[in-house]
């Protein structure tokens, strides 16, 4: 008896794919985040602007919650299925009274903070944020 291979041309369906990698608080971490990403994404077409999108989160994140002290951390978790990529970063939260989406904007065009989340929201489909400063925040960049 001899079997035989049938090809087929249906078209591939690719599973929801997960990564999560929890980074230690500090500074020299965000080559690393954007290393991570990359080396995921690498045959994404949306890969530079997710790459650059959790490098402006993985910042935010260190400069502006507890993540960024001493002992800190911050996970950044990475989903891809047909058509569609997410980037996240989960912090540890802080007190920073203008943190989150709602935050009052700087008048100042030329001030050097307060870009990230704008410039996350230019290069994702759309932008999720969820969290509290007792808790932390997850902020999610979503690329189709």
């Amino acid at each position: 008896m001899t079997a035989t291979l049938h090809e087929t041309t249906s078209t591939a369906f690719t599973a929801p794919m997960c990564w999560r990698r929890t980074f230690p608080g500090r500074p020299d971490q965000a080559r690393l985040v954007r290393r991570f990403v990359a080396f995921l994404l690498e045959d994404c077409r949306h890969a530079d602007d997710a790459v650059q999108a959790v490098a402006e989160l993985a910042g935010n994140a260190l400069i502006h919650t507890r993540s960024g002290r001493p002992g800190g951390t911050f996970i950044v978790e990475v989903r891809r299925s047909d058509g569609c990529l997410a980037v996240s970063v989960t912090d540890q939260g802080g007190s920073l009274e203008d943190s989150g989406p709602h935050r009052k904007r700087h008048d100042d065009d030329l001030a050097e903070n307060g870009r990230g989340l704008p410039i996350v929201a230019d290069l994702a489909t759309h932008v999720r944020w969820a969290g509290d400063p007792e808790h932390g925040h997850t902020v999610t960049a979503v690329f189709t």
